[in-house]
């Protein structure tokens, strides 16, 4: 019998949805996710939903300031958002 060297779990999990096209999901949700960290707690308190569509992220705000001066800082958001997924996922955030 040949032995062969030991994969990790995560690595055989990651070769798994890459193979099958599901990478790209997954990493959807991880930035709907991280979200709440990247924001903090104040502002994920007034966030109602949050979800992805294409390379758009769509966020539900009930304060209609907050809204507003999140839009001035959506750059900053998306650059912060891909860096704790590591991979472009998303190029817009649409405020609602």
């Amino acid at each position: 019998m040949k032995r062969t060297e030991a994969i990790r779990v995560d690595a055989i999990i990651r070769m798994a949805m890459e193979s099958t096209g599901t990478m790209d999901t997954y990493r959807r949700q991880q930035v709907c996710f991280a979200w709440p960290e990247i924001v903090g707690p104040a502002i994920n308190r007034c966030t109602t939903r949050r979800w992805i569509d294409r390379d758009v992220m769509h966020v539900c705000i009930t304060s209609a300031s907050l809204k507003n001066e999140l839009g001035y800082i959506s750059d900053q958001l998306i650059k912060r958002l891909n860096n704790a997924v590591g991979a472009d996922v998303i190029r817009k955030i649409v405020f609602h």
